[in-house]
């Protein structure tokens, strides 16, 4: 074994015999260029809705639920799309995200939930951890679109206009503690804390 991590680190660590220093860094540096492109282009195509709802437990379980709501249709035309609620906005966490869904895409291949029966059993893990993800961030995603700042309290209902200047300001609530279900349909909500 040590023969073998000798040999290993002899050949890595001496000059190319056939290539010149200039032309391995430039071929380096052209491939490193392709990767970060490629990685780059793979990223967002990965971040499209077209691409979330390619799977057809998407299209067919929460992608119809949203269609019946606000963020898909709306009186200004402003639609929300799948990446805009559940990708983080800037790259590490957008990234770390990514990494996360991985999980999901195996769960896709090995059919969690491919069928309405299947996807239903673990609806409310699947929100929860959406809720849990969004608590953690303080709801970023909806404050990409949605800014507090800019709030006109009169044009909103009066329990709503209370609630938004009082627990969202001192952020002892953020938006996904209120506002569960804005895009999908809610699960069983037995045991989930405020409802």
């Amino acid at each position: 074994m040590k023969n073998i991590l000798m040999i290993g680190w002899r050949t890595l660590t001496k000059p190319s015999g056939y290539y010149s220093l200039g032309v391995l860094v430039i071929g380096g540096f052209i491939a490193g260029i392709i990767f970060w492109g490629g990685f780059n282009t793979a990223l967002e195509v990965t971040n499209t809705e077209k691409f979330c709802i390619s799977c057809h437990e998407m299209e067919n379980n929460v992608y119809e639920e949203l269609k019946t709501t606000i963020h898909f249709s709306n009186r200004s035309g402003v639609r929300a799309t799948c990446p805009d609620c559940h990708v983080p906005h800037n790259w590490t966490d957008k990234i770390a995200r990514k990494m996360k869904a991985s999980k999901e895409v195996w769960g896709a291949i090995f059919g969690t939930i491919n069928t309405r029966e299947k996807f239903l059993v673990h609806r409310k893990r699947l929100a929860q951890n959406e809720w849990e993800r969004l608590k953690a961030n303080d709801s970023l995603e909806c404050r990409n679109c949605h800014n507090f700042d800019y709030m006109d309290f009169t044009e909103q209902s009066e329990r709503a206009s209370y609630q938004h200047s009082t627990a969202l300001a001192s952020g002892e609530k953020t938006c996904i503690d209120c506002h569960k279900g804005i895009a999908h349909q809610l699960p069983d909500m037995k045991g989930v804390e405020g409802w």
